[in-house]
C-alpha cells in the first residue's frame, strides 16, 4: 500500500470512530456507510476511458493511473528500400513519398494514448544510415530487408510525451542492418528516451506513478532477442522477473504470417521453412511463471484474445503502422491498441482495444466503425470457447 492510500484510509477510520463517538454520547449523528473505491485516484491523474471490469470485481485494490497499452508492428519508412513507392503510384494510390517525416505518421494515433502511462511497440526494423550489407538474395520474394531513420527514433518517443514509450526489438527485422545496426538501433532509441526491451534476457524496468515498477521482456523467434520456442528457458526468465518485480509484461514475436495465419493454433507454426513457436504454449508458460500480460506480434493480421485466470493474452496485435513496402489489404491493415490496467495481486482488471485501420501507403488512422475490434472478438470465440475473451464496444471482457 502506497503512504498516500495508507493516509487516505487512516483518514477514514478516524472519521468513522469521531461519527460513533458522536452516537455513543447521544448526539444522534447518524453514521453514513462506507466503502473503499476499486479505484484510489492518484493526484494529478486524468480519468481512464470506459470503466468496466474485465470480470468480476475483486477485493485487492487496482494500481490507480496506470495504464498500459500495447500496438503491433511498426515500421516508419525504410531508406534501404524506396523502390517500392513508385509501384504505389502506379496502382493509382497518388505519389507516395518513401520516406515522409516520421513524426508525420505518429500525429494520428496520438490520440488515442493520451491516457496511458506505458506505450509498448514492435520496432519492427532498425534504425540508422549509412551503407550495409545485402541480407535478401538477388529474386527473393520473401525477404524484406528494413531500416528506419534516425528520426524514427525521436518520432516514436512521441507516441507518448506524458508517459514512457518502450519498443521491443526482439523481432525478425531488427538486425536487418547487422549486429552493429542492432547495437545503433538499441543506441537510437535509447538517445531518443525510448526504453528498449528484448535486447537480452534481462527485463526492462519502468517506474510506475504508484510507485510500484513494471517489468518488461522481450522474446522472438529469430536471432534477435532471447528464444520464444526454448519454453524452459522462457519460464526461467519470467519466473525471475516475476520474484523481484510485482508487475511482468511479455512482448513476444512469434508464429506464422499473413492472410492464412489469423487463427490461433495450440502447436507449432512454421512460415518460410522457418520454426515460428507455438503461441499458446509459450503463452501459457508465460503466464504461469508469472506475467500478468503477453502481447503477441509478427503474423501481421489480429489473433484472437484469452484470459488465463487472471492473465490476459493477445496472440497478435498486428500491424499498427508500416509505411512502405507492405501489404494492407484485408485483414492486414486491420491493427490496434490492447490497453489494460492492472490490479495489486498482478492480475488483469480491465481492458480495452482500440481500433486503427491502414491506407496505402501505410498511414494509420483510429477507426471509429471498431472493426478491428469485432474481428478479434470473433476470432477469440472461434480458438477459445471457454477462455476466449469478449470484445464489445472496445472494452475486453470475459466470456
Amino acid at each position: 500500500m502506497t503512504l498516500g492510500a495508507r493516509s487516505w484510509r487512516v483518514a477514514v477510520l478516524a472519521t468513522v470512530l469521531v461519527l460513533h463517538a458522536g452516537c455513543a454520547r447521544g448526539g444522534g449523528l447518524p453514521v453514513a456507510p462506507f466503502f473503499f473505491p476499486s479505484v484510489v485516484p492518484i493526484a494529478g491523474s486524468r480519468p481512464g476511458p470506459r470503466f468496466a471490469p474485465a470480470g468480476p470485481v475483486r477485493d485487492r485494490p487496482v494500481l490507480a493511473d496506470a495504464l498500459l497499452c500495447a500496438g503491433g508492428d511498426v515500421m516508419l519508412g525504410s531508406n534501404l528500400d524506396t523502390v517500392w513507392a513508385r509501384t504505389v503510384h502506379g496502382r493509382g494510390s497518388g505519389a507516395a513519398l518513401p520516406l515522409p517525416p516520421p513524426a508525420q505518421l505518429i500525429d494520428p494515433l496520438r490520440p488515442l494514448l493520451e491516457d496511458a502511462a506505458v506505450v509498448l511497440i514492435n520496432v519492427e526494423g532498425a534504425i540508422g544510415e549509412g551503407p550495409v550489407s545485402r541480407k535478401c538474395r538477388p529474386g527473393s520474394t520473401r525477404c524484406y530487408q528494413f531500416r528506419q531513420e534516425v528520426a524514427a527514433a525521436g518520432a516514436l518517443r512521441t507516441l507518448s510525451p506524458q508517459g514512457v514509450v518502450v519498443g521491443n526489438v526482439a523481432n525478425n527485422h531488427a538486425m536487418d542492418a547487422g549486429a552493429a545496426g542492432f547495437e545503433a538501433t538499441i543506441r537510437h532509441l535509447r538517445e531518443a528516451g525510448v526504453v528498449v526491451t528484448g535486447a537480452d534476457t534481462l527485463p526492462a524496468v519502468v517506474p510506475l506513478p504508484s510507485g510500484d515498477t513494471l517489468a518488461i521482456l522481450g522474446f522472438s523467434t529469430f536471432s534477435a532477442g532471447p528464444d520464444a520456442r526454448r519454453l524452459e528457458d522462457v519460464r526461467r526468465h519470467v519466473s525471475r522477473a516475476a520474484r523481484r518485480y510485482r508487475f511482468v509484461v511479455v512482448s513476444v514475436h512469434l508464429g506464422a504470417e499473413g492472410k492464412g495465419a489469423q487463427r490461433t493454433p495450440d502447436a507449432r507454426e512454421t512460415f518460410a521453412g522457418e520454426d515460428r513457436g507455438n503461441p499458446v504454449a509459450f503463452a501459457r508458460g508465460a503466464v504461469e511463471s508469472g506475467a500478468s500480460v503477453v502481447f503477441g506480434h509478427g503474423p501481421h493480421v489480429l489473433r484472437a484474445i484469452e484470459w488465463q485466470g487472471d492473465g490476459l493474452v493477445v496472440y497478435s496485435l498486428g500491424n499498427l503502422l508500416t509505411h512502405g513496402p507492405f501489404t494492407r489489404e484485408e485483414p492486414l491493415n486491420r491493427g490496434g491498441f490492447a490497453c489494460v490496467r492492472l490490479n495489486r495481486g498482478g492480475g488483469v482488471f480491465w481492458g480495452e482495444f482500440r481500433a486503427v485501420v491502414q491506407q496505402r501507403p501505410g498511414v494509420a488512422f483510429p477507426d471509429p466503425t471498431g472493426r478491428a475490434g469485432h474481428l478479434v472478438d470473433s476470432l477469440s470465440a472461434l480458438d477459445f470457447p471457454q477462455t476466449g475473451a469478449r470484445v464489445t464496444d472496445g472494452v475486453i471482457r470475459r466470456r
